[in-house]
């Protein structure tokens, strides 16, 4: 019997790496030229990338399991094979719907931080994983739950790490039980995998662009430049084709008063007649270091739902500092590749 669980498990992770593979679009020969066109991974959500050592590191949830992919070009992180850095025991509190995993160098060592429940979406919470060594495609293991004092629903989590290298913890959750709205909220670390304190609501649903099918402000992503820090966050339901990115722009105060994060009124970056949902981001650089790359992901068709596609594209920086992402470039349509790749 252990030997036939054991070969049946080989061929489920064979046919989850197969599928894998079979998600990822390529334009032709474009992708080994000078241009590529998106999407660059056909099927796929909440895209985290991060640059690290000369190569890039694409960590993502598929299969009850959490993943890290590496590659050379920004437009391959969806080739090749993956890795799986971690599973989840079955019947504990966090072995169903893992979302939106994040990688993070932090204090000498490796970290993900992902939501996970047992099933039930109101059990939602945060949890951090360590890595077992300082390569980021080894097995990580649990670290624990990772909560503010009340632990409340909570997913989305990323870390601001401050020029001091004080460590904050910023997520998408819930006032009370229920789902009335989501809103970000942001508390001290004591340590990459500790919440010291009560959490504070940075930003909450308040435009009409933050509220089509719910009242929703999640998936923050932190964003520097020349000593300006940025939050951008997904607002509205994932679901709907108004998903789009939100900006708060951090004014030099403490971070953890509300009133130190300005929201800008308008969408940063949201969808065309051509691409529906766009958000849920992060952010690299091209091997250069010339270039900064928006990385997302945006509805593979009109009224597609939880149907997602990743993609990426090159934004720049306004007059003020502030980022400008432009607008989302169709399906197809063919894109420089990032400056100083082979």
């Amino acid at each position: 019997m252990r030997q036939k669980s054991r070969c049946f498990t080989i061929l489920l992770l064979s046919l989850s790496l197969a599928a894998f593979d079979a998600a990822v679009t390529f334009a032709s020969d474009d992708a080994r030229g000078q241009t590529f066109t998106n999407p660059i991974i056909s099927h796929g959500a909440d895209p985290w990338v991060i640059r690290w050592d000369s190569a890039y590191y694409y960590c993502f949830s598929t299969h009850g399991s959490i993943w890290v992919n590496v590659a050379t070009n920004l437009e391959a992180i969806g080739a090749g094979d993956p890795n799986l850095v971690w599973s989840p025991p079955r019947g504990t509190r966090y072995s169903r719907e893992l979302w939106a995993p994040e990688l993070h160098f932090l204090q000498g060592n490796w970290y993900i931080y992902l939501a996970a429940d047992d099933g039930n979406n109101s059990n939602h919470r945060m949890y951090v994983l360590e890595g077992t060594t300082m390569d980021p495609t080894k097995p990580f293991i649990l670290k624990g739950k990772i909560a503010s004092t009340d632990d409340h629903w909570a997913i989305d989590g990323t870390v601001l790490e401050m020029p001091d290298r004080e460590l904050y913890f910023i997520w998408s959750g819930w006032a009370g039980t229920n789902n009335v709205a989501q809103n970000l909220y942001i508390a001290p670390m004591s340590n990459p995998w500790t919440i010291v304190g009560s959490r504070v609501c940075i930003s909450q649903p308040e435009f009409p662009w933050e509220m089509h099918g719910l009242p929703v402000n999640e998936g923050p992503e932190t964003l520097w430049h020349d000593g300006r820090a940025f939050i951008i966050y997904s607002a509205s339901g994932m679901w709907t084709d108004d998903y789009c990115l939100g900006e708060l722009a951090w004014n030099g105060g403490n971070v953890l008063d509300a009133g130190s994060w300005i929201k800008t009124p308008k969408p940063v970056f949201d969808g065309t007649a051509a691409v529906f949902g766009p958000g849920h981001c992060s952010f690299v650089h091209s091997p250069d270091g010339k270039e900064d790359w928006l990385v997302y992901h945006a509805h593979v068709s009109r009224g597609s739902g939880a149907r997602r596609n990743v993609r990426i594209q090159q934004f720049t920086w306004n007059a003020d500092g502030s980022p400008n992402f432009g607008t989302p470039v169709a399906a197809g349509v063919p894109l420089p590749r990032p400056s100083g790749e082979n």
